[in-house]
């Protein structure tokens, strides 16, 4: 006969290993992968690094400004719903004041899940379709 197991314990430890698995790692393939779904989207470089532009217009592009973070990425975003995602997720989303001028915001993308990434993609490309010409 078999000790008997604690089944507490068992899904104790199988739910701390859930929650210490870390969240599947975002970077700017996961970016390009997402943008590739969207129309008009192409893959440019901009600044030097890797950038994704809907119709000729930048929408995303890894921050390249000293001042920004390793790991982040620009994204276009009207000003309003920038300032609501700061607030809202501050560990998440932020600004630096050389982009301030700028309808973006900057993304961790340590911080963010692919989910995220994909709506904030696809609230970018609505942003940047819908702006008028001339205003890249």
């Amino acid at each position: 006969m078999s000790p008997s197991h604690d089944n507490h314990s068992a899904v104790t430890w199988a739910s701390d290993s859930i929650a210490r698995m870390p969240k599947s790692k975002v970077n700017f393939d996961t970016v390009r992968k997402i943008a590739q779904t969207l129309p008009g989207a192409e893959y440019v470089t901009a600044y030097g690094s890797p950038a994704i532009k809907i119709r000729g217009t930048l929408m995303a592009c890894i921050a390249v400004n000293k001042a920004a973070e390793p790991n982040s990425l620009m994204i276009r975003i009207d000003f309003d719903q920038r300032d609501a995602m700061i607030e809202e997720a501050p560990q998440k989303y932020y600004l630096k004041d050389h982009y301030a001028p700028y309808p973006a915001v900057l993304v961790r993308l340590s911080h963010i899940t692919e989910a995220e990434l994909r709506d904030l993609l696809n609230a970018s490309w609505r942003f940047v379709t819908s702006m008028k010409k001339g205003k890249k």
